[in-house]
């Protein structure tokens, strides 16, 4: 919106009257919006002055896990530079203690008295504290300063006891949650104490809380549900050593944090009241449960006086949640300049990631409207709870809850209280459905639909600003999410609705005729296959170098492992020096894959399923004297779990020495190459389909591409290798070989498709090498090859165009660039232990190289080998003599000697 103006006969009147004075207790997200928005009108005539007890300025408290785990992020909401203006004042270090009504004043423990026309409290809430002995020796989560503690106080506490700390969060909500996911990104070993029998028992019902938690034990992470703490116990010396729970059982704890929820800071109103005199009405309502009373105009009992944010209590509730808060500061300020809005009520729509979790609830999740018909698809399995509430009819929308796969909640979210545009279960990702959710934006997304709750952001208004409606300067249309989010604020808070704003500005871009954007991410505007010719063709080597030619900021979690995984596939560098180490996702960092109890598995490579006797003698040598659990995977290969991330060298070491090499399980890059027995054993096999899928193997390893590669080779028509399951496929004829390209499994499977028939071997590999140097060119990133060549205008026949018949010709090109590959490809974990300081990596604790990871517990499988301990079993260890594996035990050389295995 635009500030008002008046004729330039009233301009000499104006400036001689006194600006009116507002004052805004409180410097939150809420003061900040209020302020934002009072810019935004127009400041002529006012005289704002924000009161804000914190030392900072505003800054986004959704984002405090990110404070939680960096303690150098910038939180800082909005633009600096909005204080400068001559009408706008932050005073920071000054906290309201008191208001007078009669005199219009408020005074600030520093004793200053700042006069008001009118008063705006936005004095948000305070962490809620537990009222339990040893409560004063925990932490809570609700400023940057508790944060800040928390995060110094597990990096003191693992320098002084040498080893991993548990950091145990008493509270399962969305605080809660956030706070253990942070714990553990902190190297702490976390552990959540929930009362309800199931997390997040406010915005999920029982299956979807039940799922989550199966999702969280799955990372790591130890719940207690059902059960509520009583006591804090210490050491003596204020060092926390555990919590004493309701029901006599004892949690080891070095570290408690508590997150039950918050509660409204309501001080000033109850002091404004006084003390209760019978008889006497007093000046301000609170709410049962805190929080002062307003009406739908954000006004407080008493005239001049409002309230937004959690302190304000409205329809007998006071929330925590970002939206309803910005709504209610623009309404104050559309009050002020003479408006009329009104707060709808709160929108208790929540989504959120947890330790790569997706979690999401909105609308009448629960089911409460008379006749509500509830649509869910559960899969324990998966982890994944989808459920969707409609009318009795399936027709209308009215709420839904998303654990696991939280796809959906984009696409729904603004049509809620509308009508679905397809069935139900169309909208269900998890159960086959998906679809749908972008047919919503092809049948007209209702203008008055809103797209972002957090700032109250309607398609009508991305449209507009899209096509320009004189939002920005000049009229002028806007073409990049950036700036799109900056003109209307549509996903500046959570960030959840940027994908359907991005569908949404495409679109209408789409509509217009006018090209869209394929940037990488917000800090490179060129798309992944642009960034890679602007690679391989400047030579570029590094990311700083990316950066600083094509980036902007810092880079993020998306194009940080995309650079990293272009400049591994132009060169057989390292993957781990020169910087690109920290680019890298976990398991490329460790070169090996992170399982759910933090241990690793070793995979090495085993070409085309073949190995001697001698080979598997080694392996099954390793996995004994490291008591590690094998596995023979799908791709014929052998996999050992439960290796120590320090343990890993010695392993690969000896794996190494006798002729083995990485397998890449870790790696986007060739994963396998499965095959049948082929003609030298089988009746049926017309091929040698093991020779040939080992010659594909040793020629395609390490080759890093968008997405993982598998490939098959089957000996005969009968596809015992289900090639055709494949990102590429060779099936034996009488003539040579049927190659078949762009296959997958997965969630969504797809079968390869016939590139060529009969070929020789030459002809096949030089079809192979086009074809995947042509896909690792131009793919997306994190895209299969099934969905790129869907893609890919004329699809399956552009593919055959170029590989087979070199319509673009590039195919020398294409050819060179394999045969480069081939002829510098080094093996990862070689080139590891050739190097100290590469070798550094490969330690549990930075600061105490030589601690090993004790909090690792296994026990016996009744199939015979150790499997993770879980839990309940963790648990009973602590009260009785079991056979759990505190640590993995390393059997000594001499094989005839027993193994050395502590027991807890």
């Amino acid at each position: 919106m635009t500030g008002q103006t008046s004729s330039p006969q009233n301009q000499g009147a104006e400036r001689a009257i006194a600006p009116r004075r507002v004052v805004v207790a409180g410097g939150g997200p809420a003061a900040h919006r209020f302020a934002d928005a009072m810019h935004a009108r127009g400041l002529e005539g006012w005289d704002v002055t924000v009161l804000t007890e914190e030392a900072h300025l505003p800054y986004d408290r959704v984002a405090l896990s990110k404070a939680l785990t960096d303690a150098d992020v910038d939180l800082t909401l909005g633009s600096a530079a909005m204080w400068d203006h001559e009408a706008l004042t932050l005073q920071t270090g000054e906290r309201v203690t008191c208001i007078d009504t009669a005199g219009k004043t408020v005074t600030t423990a520093a004793g200053t008295v700042y006069p008001y026309d009118e008063l705006v409290v936005a004095t948000g809430s305070d962490a809620a504290r537990l009222p339990i002995p040893g409560s004063e020796l925990t932490h809570v989560y609700r400023t940057l300063e508790d944060v800040w503690a928390i995060n110094k106080a597990i990096a003191d506490l693992t320098e002084k006891l040498g080893r991993k700390v548990t950091a145990v969060t008493i509270g399962g909500g969305l605080l809660g949650l956030e706070s253990a996911a942070g714990t553990e990104q902190l190297g702490a070993t976390p552990i959540v104490i929930n009362g309800s029998p199931w997390l997040m028992n406010t915005q999920l019902d029982q299956g979807a809380g039940q799922a989550l938690g199966r999702l969280i034990e799955a990372k790591g992470f130890t719940v207690h549900g059902g059960v509520f703490p009583s006591e804090v116990l210490s050491d003596g010396d204020g060092q926390v050593t555990g919590v004493l729970m309701a029901d006599g059982r004892i949690i080891d704890a070095d570290l408690v944090i508590v997150a039950i929820g918050v509660k409204p800071r309501d001080e000033l109103f109850r002091a404004a009241n006084g003390p209760e005199t019978e008889g006497t009405a007093p000046l301000f309502d609170l709410g049962p449960r805190g929080g002062v009373v307003i009406s739908d105009g954000c006004e407080t009992q008493v005239p001049g006086i409002w309230a937004i944010g959690e302190v304000a209590n409205f329809g007998g509730m006071c929330l925590g949640l970002v939206a309803p808060a910005n709504t209610m500061a623009e309404i104050v300020a559309d009050r002020l300049h003479g408006g009329d809005a009104t707060f709808p009520g709160f929108d208790t729509a929540t989504k959120l990631k947890l330790s790569g979790v997706d979690v999401a609830s909105f609308g009448d999740a629960f089911a409460r409207t008379e006749h509500a018909l509830e649509i869910v698809y559960a899969d324990p399995a998966r982890g994944v709870y989808q459920k969707i509430v409609t009318t009795d009819d399936a027709k209308t929308l009215l709420g839904g809850i998303f654990v696991g796969d939280a796809t959906p909640y984009t696409s729904l979210r603004p049509m809620l209280g509308r009508e679905l545009a397809a069935e139900p279960g169309a909208y269900l990702t998890a159960a086959g459905g998906g679809d749908a959710g972008d047919e919503a934006l092809e049948i007209q997304l209702p203008d008055d639909a809103i797209l972002c709750s957090c700032n109250n952001v309607s398609a009508g208004t991305i449209r507009d600003t899209v096509n320009g409606c004189g939002a920005c300067d000049g009229n002028a249309p806007v073409q990049e999410l950036g700036e799109l989010k900056g003109c209307t604020r549509a996903g500046t808070s959570c960030g959840s609705c940027v994908p359907m704003l991005k569908k949404l500005l495409e679109t209408e871009l789409t509509k217009s005729g006018v090209e869209v954007s394929k940037a990488l991410c917000e800090h490179i505007e060129l798309s992944r296959q642009e960034l890679f010719e602007t690679i391989r063709v400047l030579e570029l080597t590094s990311f700083e170098q990316v950066m600083a030619k094509y980036g902007t900021g810092d880079g993020c979690d998306i194009c940080k492992p995309t650079i990293a995984n272009i400049l591994a596939s132009q060169n057989s560098a390292y993957v781990l020096d020169a910087g690109r180490g920290t680019l890298q996702d976990t398991n490329d960092r460790a070169l090996a894959n992170m399982q759910k109890d933090g241990t690793y598995s070793v995979v090495p490579r085993i070409a085309g399923g073949e190995i001697t006797p001698k080979k598997l003698g080694v392996i099954a040598a390793v996995a004994e004297k490291y008591n590690l659990y094998t596995k023979i995977t799908g791709g014929q290969r052998i996999d050992m779990f439960g290796a120590r991330l320090e343990q890993l060298p010695e392993i690969w070491k000896e794996l190494v020495d006798a002729g083995f090499e990485s397998g890449q399980a870790y790696g986007k890059s060739l994963r396998t190459v499965k095959s049948c027995v082929g003609s030298t054993w089988c009746r049926f096999g017309v091929q040698d389909s093991v020779a040939m899928a080992i010659q594909l193997e040793l020629r395609y390893r390490g080759l890093r591409s968008p997405h993982k590669l598998k490939m098959g080779v089957s000996g005969c028509a009968r596809e015992c290798a289900e090639a055709r399951g494949k990102d590429v496929g060779v099936i034996a004829t009488a003539d040579g070989w049927n190659l078949y390209v762009g296959g997958n499994g997965g969630a969504t499977p797809a079968h390869a498709q016939l590139l060529a028939k009969d070929l020789d071997d030459e002809t096949l590999l030089k079809y192979i090498d086009r074809y995947f140097m042509y896909y690792i060119r131009t793919a997306d990133r994190l895209q299969r090859t099934a969905r790129w060549q869907e893609e890919l205008d004329g699809g399956i026949k552009h593919v055959e165009d170029v590989v087979v018949h070199d319509t673009l010709g590039i195919a020398e090109d294409l050819e060179a660039a394999m045969a480069k590959h081939v002829d510098t490809y080094v093996d990862e974990w070689a080139d590891t232990l050739k190097d100290p300081e590469r070798l550094r990596r490969f330690r549990s604790f930075v600061n105490a190289p030589d601690q090993k990871d004790d909090s690792i517990t296994f026990v016996p499988d009744e199939r015979g080998q150790m499997r993770p301990a879980t839990a309940e079993e963790k648990a009973l260890a602590s009260q009785q003599p079991v056979v759990i594996a505190s640590s993995i035990p390393v059997r000594p050389s001499d094989t005839a000697a027993p193994a050395q295995e502590s027991t807890v």
